[in-house]
């Protein structure tokens, strides 16, 4: 028995040798050391012999023990860190690193945020609004009378009889004379909302920014000459652009701004862009504005449509799609 013990010892050596990878090793210790391995069952015979030979036995099984398990966790301990080398070795630090995908403002943010500077660095502050009106600021104070089509439910989204989403930042403009004294100088950025069949150029819901004065003296040429450096501003010094005769109810002389734009032939129409004026002077009564004593003028932009014009935007659906192969040109 003695004699086995020795040959097990020496075979469990003899096959830790021609181990090479930590996969070969683990099958060494199941093999030899696990709960049913060879020196382990080799510790369990002793209790089957004779009771003069079980001293002798049990000091050579722990000695073989010791010593299998000693080298194999040398072992163990040098495949480890062989293998953590050479996993660094596989690490190729000169390969490029994975890009990054950094996001960036939305094409219509970019357009208002762009717009917001030109205004600001002529002297225009930022007036914001409720999306939800009452018809005094949507429409009554407009000077916009309940025989007009504009006040049709047909064309706004009602909430009840005198509630509704609004369909013009001209809203905001109210709300400012109504708790500003003149000198103003504001532009009013927002979403308005209207219920018109989507299309290539109408959506239910759009961007507009518009612009209000109102001092002593202010005159259609002050507003002529602020159009024209916002509009060479933003499309560049060498844009044309006129005035159409139009009517809006709030505004009295008004006027249509359109450009003069190429499309993809080549070929040059003048487009519209918005629409501006002198304010009504019953809009100032409604807001007790001394009509006599000043003066304004306003226009009013819609965002999307800028944005199509500048950026050669065929179709005023992509610009809500969501769709990052579209967003990300911009």
């Amino acid at each position: 028995m003695l004699e086995q013990f020795k040959k097990t010892g020496k075979e469990a050596l003899a096959d830790l040798k021609k181990v090479t990878d930590l996969a070969a090793l683990e099958e060494f210790r199941v093999k030899y050391l696990s709960r049913k391995g060879q020196i382990i069952q080799m510790l369990s015979q002793i209790g089957k012999m004779p009771s003069e030979e079980k001293p002798q036995a049990g000091h050579l099984a722990n000695k073989i023990k010791k010593e299998v398990t000693k080298a194999f966790e040398q072992l163990k301990s040098t495949l480890a860190q062989s293998q953590q080398v050479q996993s660094k070795e596989l690490i190729d630090v000169t390969l490029p690193g994975i890009p990054v995908s950094i996001g960036k403002p939305h094409v219509i943010t970019q357009t208002l945020n762009e717009l917001l500077e030109i205004f600001g660095r002529m002297g225009f502050a930022v007036a914001y609004g409720p999306e939800v009106e009452d018809e005094w600021h949507n429409f009554i104070a407009l000077n916009i009378g309940p025989e007009h089509p504009a006040r049709d439910p047909s064309d706004n989204f009602y909430i009840d009889d005198n509630t509704l989403l609004r369909s013009q930042t001209s809203t905001i403009q109210i709300r400012v004379m109504e708790r500003t004294k003149p000198p103003i100088r504001i532009v009013a950025p927002g979403r308005v909302y209207r219920p018109d069949t989507v299309d290539a150029t109408h959506m239910y819901m759009f961007h507009q920014l518009e612009a209000l004065v109102i001092d002593e003296g202010v005159s259609m040429v002050d507003m002529k000459t602020t159009i024209e450096q916002f509009i060479h501003t933003f499309f560049g010094p060498d844009t044309k652009w006129r005035f159409r005769p139009s009517f809006f109810p709030f505004t009295e002389p008004s006027a249509e701004v359109d450009l003069l734009l190429k499309d993809k032939s080549g070929k040059e129409n003048w487009v519209e862009m918005g629409g501006c004026g002198m304010v009504d002077p019953n809009v100032f009564d409604a807001v007790g504005i001394d009509s006599e004593k000043y003066t304004g003028w306003a226009f009013g932009f819609g965002l999307e449509r800028l944005a199509m014009r500048k950026f050669g935007i065929t179709d005023i659906r992509l610009l809500f799609e969501n769709d990052l192969r579209f967003l990300s040109q911009f």
